[in-house]
């Protein structure tokens, strides 16, 4: 007797959740998510790169448990949810049969990167909330409701303060009333939308303006340094697309006049623009900057949902096929990997020391275990910082001026506060002396060895404030902290407490 799509989506739903879950406990904590484990350990409105709301997520587990598999319970269960919550939309609102909406959820969890990702970072909130506003504003986009989508505004708001990517829908709701004449609610529907998210943006803009603009700052400025124009990044954009959804793309293209019949609906077209209008803002951004990966998953369940619009199931049948073969090569994959003994990759990679940091922290901090309560504890990049105090369980600081990611520290650390106390600064590279000794009465360096690489103790002593005043927290200042002309002054932490001034001034 050949399974019904019921027992195939309970199949893969169980599966999959196993094997997750396996991930989710074995690996280890990568620097972004120990980062964002920071932030849960001291909650604020707001935290340096993005909007709050994973801080304030992990913050609630962190009151029950810091282990790896806790904190990623949010990111384990999302493709679950994700798939039951569309299979629900389509069955009870879409009017589409039980083996469309099953097929449907099936290719929500088979999708490549929802199989295989456990990591729990800012996408995680950005995708469950950014798919509740799609469904909904869908719904009321069918329905003519006013209260509906006032809801799907809340759900975009929450969806902002997880990640400014929710923009982007934004974008496709005003696309779909510019594409609606005579549809119900045509333009107070996006306006009832804008309404429900109104709070959540005054918030962010809020803590914005009481901390250096330094969400829009670090978005908008300061990681686009590196931004120019190139063949090559959308080329690897293109290959992100078909990596994810290949065959999704190729049946929205083979029944596209099948595509557009659906899209004459009201539901039908607020699906179709909520993944087509951002990624092709995606193409522009491409021509001159590198497009996530991760960056094109809050869009994908809107673009399966349309290809769940399509008459027939064969689309759909034909994707999930098609991503359970791929997946399974993914499984085989990890499975092979995480067999192997680390020293394996010894001889394959010159990332090897960035392997062993990665997968052995705790390896590395048992090293410098005597130096713990005489010195302050610092890494001179935030990943590293952020995945020692994670594994060490006590404040681990950021000395040098970093990069313009992951800034948190400067929010947290008081350099005034430790003029004269003694640091050791962790590394897995050899380091520039020039930048210790002229912050330190004295430096010394410290070598040992964990699993066949040499990692560095820099012990400074005497700590210079005046020194590292002059040499490194005027360089942060300049290159990350002062304004663009289009932002007018706020308060900002940085300045107040080290240059005396709640504004650091212009960028030049």
């Amino acid at each position: 007797m050949p399974l019904t799509t019921r027992r195939w989506l309970g199949i893969a739903l169980i599966a999959t959740l196993a094997f997750r879950f396996w991930l989710s406990a074995v690996l280890p904590m990568s620097g972004d998510e120990a980062y964002f484990a920071l932030w849960g350990r001291h909650p604020d409105l707001g935290f340096y790169d993005h909007p709050p709301m994973v801080g304030w997520l992990l913050a609630l587990i962190l009151r029950w448990s810091d282990a790896e598999w806790a904190l990623r319970l949010p990111v384990t269960l999302l493709p679950p949810a994700l798939a039951l919550m569309l299979r629900a939309a389509l069955r009870g609102w879409f009017g589409r049969d039980e083996d469309s909406a099953n097929l449907a959820a099936l290719c929500v969890l088979l999708v490549p990167l929802n199989f295989v990702n456990v990591l729990i970072t800012t996408d995680t909130p950005l995708i469950f909330f950014s798919t509740l506003s799609v469904l909904f504003f869908a719904r009321a986009a069918q329905r003519g409701s006013a209260w509906v989508f006032l809801a799907s505004g809340v759900f975009l708001g929450l969806a902002f303060l997880s990640k400014y990517f929710a923009v982007l829908l934004g974008l496709g709701y005003f696309a779909w009333a510019l594409a609606s004449p005579g549809a119900a609610r045509r333009w107070s529907g996006p306006l009832l939308v804008f309404l429900g998210a109104l709070p959540f943006a005054l918030e962010n803009l809020y803590w914005n303006y009481e901390a250096c603009w330094c969400n829009l700052m670090f978005n908008a400025v300061n990681r686009q340094s590196d931004a120019a124009w190139s063949l090559v990044t959308p080329a690897l954009y293109a290959l992100s697309l078909a990596y994810l959804a290949a065959p999704l793309l190729y049946w929205t293209w083979k029944e596209r006049t099948q595509l557009r019949a659906s899209a004459a609906l009201p539901q039908g077209r607020a699906l179709l623009l909520t993944w087509a209008v951002p990624l092709a803002a995606f193409v522009l951004v491409s021509l001159r900057k590198e497009v996530g990966l991760h960056w094109l998953l809050s869009f994908l369940p809107p673009l399966i949902a349309s290809v769940a619009l399509l008459p027939g199931r064969r689309a759909l049948a034909s994707s999930a096929r098609f991503f359970a073969w791929f997946v399974a090569l993914h499984a085989l994959a990890i499975a092979v990997v995480a067999s192997l003994p680390m020293q394996t990759w010894q001889g394959w990679t010159r990332m090897y020391p960035r392997i062993v940091a990665f997968a052995d922290t705790r390896g590395v901090l048992k090293q410098i275990a005597p130096y713990e309560g005489r010195y302050q504890l610092a890494a001179s990049s935030y990943a590293a910082a952020a995945s020692y105090e994670y594994y060490a369980g006590r404040r681990v600081i950021v000395f040098g001026p970093g990069s313009s990611h992951a800034r948190h520290d400067d929010i947290l650390t008081d350099f005034r506060k430790l003029d004269g106390d003694d640091i050791l600064v962790l590394r897995p590279s050899p380091p520039p002396m020039n930048e210790y000794r002229p912050y330190f009465r004295s430096v010394q360096v410290h070598t040992f060895p964990v699993r066949d690489v040499t990692f560095y103790a820099v012990l400074g002593q005497g700590f210079d404030y005046r020194a590292y005043h002059d040499g490194v927290l005027s360089f942060v200042r300049d290159h990350y902290y002062r304004r663009p002309g289009w932002l007018p002054p706020g308060r900002c932490y940085f300045c107040e407490r080290y240059f005396g001034s709640g504004d650091c001034g212009w960028r030049n």
